[in-house]
């Protein structure tokens, strides 16, 4: 009672599933890729060269020394007030906060300035170096 005829051996496997599931998430990326959005503080980079400006901004001058020490408009300025400082100067000064840095100070004072700008209420931020502070060094 043999049968004469075998049954043949299935060697191909069906991709077809596999390529739909890719097809799929790859839409699903595409469709949500683009609203994935990182929320922070804007920075903006000032730009180097001749200003078509008629008006001088209203900015606030934050330098930052090498030792960490931070002034306001000239105005030495204690670490634990910068933001006080900063929230009572911000009216007459609409158009935000420049941070000049100095290439050997810390990246912890400029966090810190930037966090205090934040907390603040200021969303303008411009960070520099403060090219006066090596030049001075260098002389």
């Amino acid at each position: 009672m043999r049968m004469g005829k075998r049954k043949q051996v299935f060697n191909e496997i069906n991709i077809t599933p596999l390529t739909d599931i890719f097809l799929v998430l790859l839409i699903i990326m595409m469709v949500v890729a683009p609203m994935l959005e990182t929320a922070g503080l804007k920075v903006a980079v000032p730009t180097v060269g001749p200003s078509d400006a008629k008006e001088t901004p209203k900015t606030i001058e934050l330098t930052i020394d090498e030792a960490g020490a931070y002034r306001v408009a000239g105005k030495d300025v204690n670490r634990l007030l910068l933001s006080t400082t900063l929230r009572n100067d911000a009216p007459e000064n609409p158009d935000g906060v420049i941070i000049k840095t100095s290439p050997e100070a810390s990246h912890e004072a400029l966090t810190y300035a930037m966090d205090a700008v934040q907390g603040a209420g200021i969303t303008k931020v411009a960070v520099m170096a403060d090219e006066g502070a090596s030049a001075s060094e260098a002389n």
